[in-house]
């Protein structure tokens, strides 16, 4: 039987909108990880005050490129420059649609001559792939998807395990590991370490808002480095963050991981829907939230949007490329990427209505992480006109407060009191993470990104720090 392709699924299902908002997908899994080591109050409060493991050999696919058209291929798919791109120097790559749309974005490690490896979610290996088999570029491919959310028993392999350590104390864990002072890595550059007598290849990164490392090796070599990475950080206390915890970092980091890759429509983009697969991320995935319109086009976003901006560089020729200088010469209005500090009365109606007897509970609010679709695209109003998207919902327990991520239009300032509506239209769609609720709103003051300080303040200028 033929492989059904998404342009074909597109075709029968009508409106796009209306499929990816009642997907039948299901929650959206972390896998393999132990949902928590402890609980996870206490592992978020471990970046902030000593150091975590981060254990992220799982919930994320990768893609090798190797090949004389290795760089070339990855230059041709980014908005990002390659100047003085070389081995050893990693950056994050973000890919955009033929209209100036984002599909998506991850890590782009330069290892060595003609090879490359891109760690991230499924639109943008998707996209690499595609452009490696159908492009004429001369390369070849070695593709490994994320670990299945529900193995059912099965043996779970990968070609690498990847570990990152961070937080204030990351440094005095990692020294240890190694054996003395660690060798001079810059930012988003790549060097080695020694763990147990091996070299271990390590990114200099930083999640939740806190220096540290990023680590990765062979898969087989898993137990050994992560037992030596608990060994060594005993001493200052550290926290194994589990897969419950491990998202909510971003919401105090600044980080959207999962805007709807733009994909669904135009003429430029069929070949792509030609060849995803029905059965793949683009057409399982899920849109939840309260905003609704009919057109898909109005889920997409721009890299300006999300606060890739200053990744635009029009040094080389890439997809997108023309839109995006359409874009900037047309001095179209761009909304910019915010975090949401949810009213603390407001939110705790919402869990106050699940003790109310009479009446349907508004839309649950899961801690750490309220998200229920692949994609969330809950309403922001200013005065009841529309101003913008929350994107990525939680709690942090180091600020003691609800917050999101998201997008609000040019005039709206930092400060600015608007409104949420939290839930889903009609009594909710019928994905299956979604219960009859009701909607309500939730007043919501707009906040830096990122809205840990610590972020804001020492994070290498960048992507983060040009939203301040």
């Amino acid at each position: 039987m033929a492989r059904q392709s998404l342009e074909q699924l597109l075709k029968g299902a009508g409106n796009p909108v209306q499929w990816l908002r009642n997907s039948q997908l299901g929650a959206y899994v972390y896998p393999v990880v132990p949902t928590e080591f402890s609980n996870w109050r206490t592992e978020q409060r471990a970046w902030r005050e000593s150091a975590v493991l981060f254990d992220q050999s799982h919930h994320m696919a990768e893609i090798t490129l190797k090949g004389p058209d290795a760089l070339k291929l990855c230059s041709y798919t980014t908005i990002n420059s390659f100047n003085n791109f070389a081995p050893g120097k990693a950056k994050q790559m973000v890919p955009v649609s033929y209209d100036g749309y984002v599909i998506g974005d991850g890590i782009l490690f330069y290892l060595d001559k003609d090879e490359l490896l891109f760690v991230g979610r499924a639109p943008t290996v998707n996209w690499l792939q595609f452009h490696a088999e159908t492009g004429g570029f001369n390369v070849d491919f070695i593709r490994d998807d994320r670990s299945p959310s529900h193995p059912n028993g099965n043996a779970v392999r990968r070609r690498h395990y990847r570990y990152q350590i961070q937080g204030p104390k990351a440094a005095q864990v990692l020294e240890k590991l190694h054996g003395g002072p660690l060798p001079e890595i810059k930012f988003f550059n790549f060097g080695a370490i020694n763990i147990n007598g091996q070299q271990v290849r390590a990114l200099r990164h930083g999640m939740a808002g806190e220096p540290g490392l990023e680590m990765w090796g062979p898969y087989e070599q898993r137990d050994e480095v992560r037992a030596a990475i608990l060994e060594a950080g005993k001493d200052v206390g550290i926290v194994a963050v589990g897969s419950r915890t491990y998202a909510s970092n971003t919401l105090e980091s600044g980080w959207i991981p999962s805007p709807l890759p733009a994909v669904y429509t135009g003429a430029s983009m069929q070949k792509y829907r030609e060849w995803l697969p029905a059965a793949g991320y683009e057409g399982t995935g899920s849109i939840g939230g309260s905003f609704v319109s009919d057109n898909i086009e109005d889920y997409y976003l721009t890299p300006y949007e999300l606060g890739y901006g200053p990744f635009v560089k029009f040094d080389h020729d890439f997809i997108g490329r023309e839109a995006l200088d359409r874009m900037m010469k047309e001095g179209r209005p761009q909304r910019r990427k915010v975090t949401f500090e949810w009213h603390g009365d407001d939110l705790a109606r919402v869990f106050a209505s699940l003790f109310d007897r009479e009446r349907e509970p508004y839309k649950f609010f899961d801690l750490p992480i309220a998200n229920y679709a692949s994609a969330s695209y809950d309403s922001v109003l200013d005065n009841g006109k529309l101003a913008g998207f929350s994107m990525f919902t939680g709690y942090s327990f180091n600020e003691r407060c609800g917050l999101s991520l998201g997008v609000v239009d040019a005039e709206v300032k930092t400060g600015d009191e608007l409104t949420l509506l939290w839930g889903e239209e009609q009594g909710g769609t019928r994905k299956p993470t979604v219960e009859p609720h009701r909607q309500c709103e939730i007043r919501v003051k707009v906040a830096p990104v990122p809205y840990s300080r610590d972020a804001r303040e020492s994070y290498q200028q960048g992507w983060r720090t040009q939203q301040r």
